[in-house]
C-alpha cells in the first residue's frame, strides 16, 4: 500500500491489511456504542486495572511520562519530522506523504470520535475515547514498518509479521503508559489501536490512488 510494499508483495499485505482494517473498524464502533457516555471504567476496565493517579510509581512514572510525551504535540511532531527526512532521504516521497496523511488521519478521527462518543475520565469534560497518544503511536509504526519492509525486500509472511508486530509493540507501549498514568481506561487504548489499524489502511489506499492518478514518482 501506498507503494510502500513491492509490486509482488502488494496483493498478500493488501488482502491482510484490509482485512485487518474492516475488523479493527468494527471494534471500534463496538466499544464506541457500548461506552457511549459513560464516566466510570467498565468490567472489563476494572479487571485490568482501577484507574488511580498513583497507577505506577517511580522509576516506571517516569518511563510512562517519556513514552507519554511521544504523543504530545511537540513529541509527535518530532517524530513525524524525523519520519518524513528519513523517507525523503531515501527518496520515498509517497512514504512522506502518508507519514503525514496516515498520522494526521487518525488522530483526527481519533478527536472526531471522542465528541460522538462521549466517554470521560475523571471529570466531565476529560474525553477519553478512543485514545489519541495510542492511534498515533500505532499509525506512525505501521506506515514506518511498511516503508521497512519494502526496503529490505520481505516477502508476504516476515513483512506482515513486520507490520503486525510494529503495531503491537507501539500500541502496547503507549496503551500501558496511558493506563499507568490514569490518563485512559484500558478499553480506550483498545479503541486507539484499533482506530490506527482501521485509518492507515484506508489511508494508504487513498494515496496511491491520488499518486496512480497523479503520475507521482513510485516508492
Amino acid at each position: 500500500m501506498a507503494g510502500v510494499v513491492r509490486k509482488q508483495q502488494r496483493p498478500s499485505l493488501r488482502a491482510w491489511l484490509g482485512l485487518t482494517a474492516a475488523l479493527a473498524a468494527l471494534v471500534v464502533v463496538v466499544l464506541g456504542v457500548l461506552y457511549a457516555g459513560h464516566s466510570e471504567p467498565g468490567r472489563v476496565d476494572r479487571w485490568i486495572i482501577q484507574p488511580t493517579a498513583d497507577s505506577v510509581r517511580p522509576p516506571w512514572r517516569r518511563v510512562a511520562l517519556a513514552i507519554d510525551f511521544l504523543g504530545e504535540p511537540a513529541g509527535a511532531a518530532t517524530l513525524v519530522v524525523a519520519a518524513v527526512a528519513g523517507c525523503l532521504l531515501l527518496r520515498r516521497p509517497r512514504a512522506a506523504v502518508l507519514v503525514v496523511a496516515g498520522a494526521g488521519l487518525t488522530v483526527g478521527t481519533a478527536k472526531l470520535l471522542k465528541h460522538l462518543v462521549g466517554r470521560t475520565i475523571h471529570g466531565e469534560g476529560n474525553l477519553c475515547y478512543p485514545s489519541g497518544h495510542t492511534a498515533f503511536l500505532t499509525a506512525l509504526a505501521l506506515v514506518v514498518a511498511l516503508l521497512a519492509a519494502d526496503r529490505f525486500g520481505l516477502g508476504r509472511t516476515a513483512g506482515t509479521l513486520l507490520v503486525l508486530t510494529a503495531a503491537l509493540t507501539a500500541g502496547a507501549a503507549m496503551g500501558w503508559a496511558q493506563v499507568a498514568l490514569s490518563a485512559h481506561y484500558p478499553t480506550d487504548v483498545l479503541g486507539g489501536w484499533c482506530t490506527a489499524l482501521a485509518v492507515v489502511p484506508a489511508t494508504a489506499w487513498l494515496v496511491d490512488r491520488i499518486a496512480d492518478n497523479g503520475r507521482w514518482q513510485r516508492l
